[in-house]
């Protein structure tokens, strides 16, 4: 990510980020279980809301990707962690790809910019839940882009180990595990399936702004667009943003990056420094000037 701007008529001051990792692994083949799926056979197979077939065309566009333990980001693959509990994941710390909660927060982000936290047993506690479904309800009331869980102990999400993307049809997209690719698979409804939940028609960006997702923690939020300016409050952890608009104004430096601007966000009522908003541009695309 590159949130280093010059201010008018400045210096352009670079730094950027690198990705963790040097090799890229071969795209290991799916297991025997999977379905062999072409990227046709990724897609809504019932009724679903534009949203839902947002979050369902985005996790089927990463068909084939590696499975990386820890791996992913809401931007698209990354090198994982080595498993310490060794097997295909013992250099998963050199496969770029997507790990089963990754490739969900994916979906959610980059087709309906829903932010999903991290972590599987998370997200099956995930308060924006608009429905939630039992295990004993089966897949009856289910529909495309729903989250189907897995966990040690069905009736507590805090076990949740592993979550997919419903499909219809009693078919899903998963990252399944190491040694493997994303794929379509059946879904199992055996004894470690922990029901679903939906996650689309909740809360979407308000009119004439444009959604992003904050990184760090205890985030600044200013009165107006300069670090001396009135606190208004503070972001504990990475949240979705709905930004106005953008301005330069005070050159910040922090965090290894300079950039001058700042965005305007109408549900708190204050300003942010765009080296807080988890983009790769400095100043943001399709955000006007306030």
């Amino acid at each position: 990510m590159n949130r280093t701007l010059a201010t008018a008529g400045g210096l352009l001051l670079a730094a950027t980020l690198s990705s963790a990792g040097t090799a890229v692994a071969a795209a290991p083949q799916p297991s025997s279980e999977a379905v062999t799926a072409s990227a046709a056979d990724c897609r809504a197979l019932a009724s679903a809301s534009a949203q839902a077939q947002a979050v369902v065309d985005a996790a089927c566009s990463q068909l084939g990707v590696p499975y990386s333990w820890g791996g992913g980001s809401i931007h698209g693959p990354t090198f994982g962690q080595d498993y310490p509990g060794g097997g295909p994941g013992a250099h998963d710390s050199q496969v770029r790809g997507f790990d089963c909660s990754h490739l969900v927060q994916y979906a959610a982000w980059q087709g309906a910019k829903i932010a999903l936290p991290e972590g599987s047993w998370n997200q099956a506690r995930w308060s924006g839940a608009t429905a939630r479904f039992t295990p004993a309800q089966g897949l009856g009331p289910l529909q495309p882009g729903d989250l189907l869980l897995w966990g040690s102990d069905p009736a507590n999400l805090g076990s949740v180990h592993h979550i997919a993307i419903y499909l219809g049809n009693g078919k899903m997209v998963e990252a399944r595990e190491s040694g493997t690719t994303v794929m379509v698979s059946d879904v199992r409804l055996n004894a470690q399936y922990a029901g679903a939940l939906r996650i689309t028609g909740g809360d979407q960006p308000p009119a004439n702004t444009k959604r992003f997702m904050t990184w760090g923690t205890d985030v600044a939020l200013r009165q107006e667009p300069n670090t001396g300016s009135a606190l208004v409050g503070r972001l504990p952890g990475p949240t979705a943003a709905d930004v106005l608009c953008q301005v330069h104004a005070q050159l910040v430096q922090a965090e290894g990056y300079v950039n001058d601007a700042w965005s305007y966000l109408p549900k708190y009522k204050a300003w942010i420094s765009n080296i807080y908003i988890d983009d790769p541009a400095a100043w943001l695309p399709g955000v006007p000037t306030c």
